[in-house]
């Protein structure tokens, strides 16, 4: 949904070749619930109660919860996520949270996400996550690229 349509595959092997690792190729990797989701719910509380229930309906999944800020994130672990993922929370909020998650489980995926570019990425890195997540990768400027035919000898 990001990137420039029927260049997915492509994509993908450049983000390969560059080192990184393709983050949710589909829906069937992850849960992920994001604000929207639980906006279905009547409260923030009803969300964090039926977390166990549908982690046990696909336990051969990671249930992670897009977080809002690190009070949420604390609410989500304790009620059995498996991981967060972060949206735009400034790298200073970010190395905050990091060790408070870290200190209710170790084994937790914290992945940033939102707003990371070249010129901050290196300050999201150094926050302690697991991961971060961009899709500035598929929004590049394009290359100068040349190319020069010489006639065979």
């Amino acid at each position: 949904r990001k990137g420039f349509p029927g260049t997915r595959a492509l994509a993908i092997k450049a983000v390969l070749a560059g080192g990184g690792s393709p983050h949710r190729l589909g829906l069937s990797e992850t849960v992920l619930v994001f604000g929207q989701h639980r906006a279905l719910l009547a409260t923030h509380d009803e969300f964090f109660r039926q977390i166990p229930a549908w982690k046990a309906r696909a336990p051969e999944k990671k249930f992670l919860v897009e977080a809002e800020g690190i009070e949420d994130a604390l609410a989500a672990v304790r009620a059995g996520a498996d991981g967060i993922q972060f949206d735009k929370l400034p790298p200073s909020e970010l190395a905050k949270a990091v060790p408070l998650l870290r200190a209710v489980r170790q084994d937790l995926a914290l992945i940033a996400a939102g707003g990371i570019v070249p010129g901050n990425v290196a300050a999201y890195a150094a926050t302690g996550v697991d991961a971060l997540a961009t899709s500035t990768v598929f929004h590049g400027p394009p290359a100068d690229i040349a190319a020069t035919i010489l006639p065979a000898d």
